[in-house]
């Protein structure tokens, strides 16, 4: 064999072995653009020549062909989507910000891309949308206590709109309320009188309480004396236990204590007036003519 001939053989084998190369490399990117891969939560919508193909894909893997088969992801888990905070005027003519957030998840991956183009901003303007129309027909003080109330009704406005999308609006919250200054200064003043008008009514009522009571133990004491004697004398005993040097004597016990007086003085002079009269008087004469002892 001639060295042409070895040559071109030689040739023709790098040839089929380039070519075998090139092969395998286009077979295993052809692999790699068929195969797509779905996770558990994940859907594929798949559009052959623009045209839909059958119904969701996934989970899994996926084969198309490519170039002509195009699929769309679409996440079936529960998207946590912020409304920012915007300028509200309520019914009464108040303007507060008010942001919240929502949460949707898709239910139809179909109608998610077939209806709409993006289905996350449209939730988004129309998620501000609803909530500047339903806090401007709530008054300031509706809007600060019926938040419940307001985060179902929006959600309500807002699942019936999404649901042509294959979409649904699982929770809507208020996430904060900022007031104006000025409001927050005057409804400051409001609580501040709202309590000292309770205070004063406790008390009120307290010392209604207490009169009553005094009342009822006044006629107890009216009907036994000494047991004012009694509460005075424990009144004396609760001052001196902080070793005071001045004690207070009640006006009822200093008349207990002139009569006790008068009495002991009574008493006295009755004494003295019986001694009188048992022992006579003894004549001088017999008091000086007494024999010596």
């Amino acid at each position: 064999m001639s060295s042409l001939e070895r040559i071109g053989k030689g040739a023709v084998m790098s040839g089929w072995i380039l070519t075998g190369i090139i092969v395998a490399v286009l077979i295993v990117v052809y692999l790699v653009m068929a195969i797509r891969v779905f996770r558990q939560y994940e859907r594929g919508v798949q559009l052959r020549l623009g045209k839909l193909r059958d119904g969701p894909r996934g989970p899994g893997l996926v084969f198309i062909i490519p170039f002509f088969d195009h699929i769309h992801r679409v996440s079936l888990r529960i998207i946590t989507m912020p409304i920012q905070s915007q300028e509200i005027i309520t019914r009464d003519n108040v303007t507060i910000d008010v942001s919240a957030v929502a949460y949707y998840r898709v239910v139809d991956p179909v109608q998610a891309v077939i209806a709409i183009e993006d289905v996350t901003s449209a939730i988004d303007y129309i998620a501000q949308a609803t909530l500047r129309a339903v806090i401007g027909q709530h008054t300031l003080d509706s809007t600060l206590t019926n938040t419940e109330e307001l985060n179902k009704h929006i959600r309500d406005i807002l699942d019936v709109q999404t649901e042509p999308w294959g979409v649904i609006v699982t929770l809507v919250e208020l996430k904060n309320i900022q007031l104006p200054e000025a409001m927050k200064r005057a409804m400051a003043k409001e609580a501040e009188a709202e309590r000292e008008k309770r205070a004063k009514i406790i008390s009120a009522h307290g010392e209604a309480l207490a009169a009553t009571e005094l009342a009822h133990a006044s006629d107890i004491m009216m009907q036994h004396p000494i047991a004012l004697q009694l509460r005075n004398l424990q009144t004396l005993v609760e001052i001196s236990v902080d070793h005071n040097s001045t004690i207070i004597f009640p006006a009822p016990l200093m008349s207990a204590v002139t009569d006790l007086v008068s009495f002991l003085t009574r008493e006295t002079n009755t004494i003295d007036a019986a001694t009188h009269l048992v022992m006579p008087e003894v004549p001088p004469a017999l008091v000086n003519h007494a024999p010596p002892g």
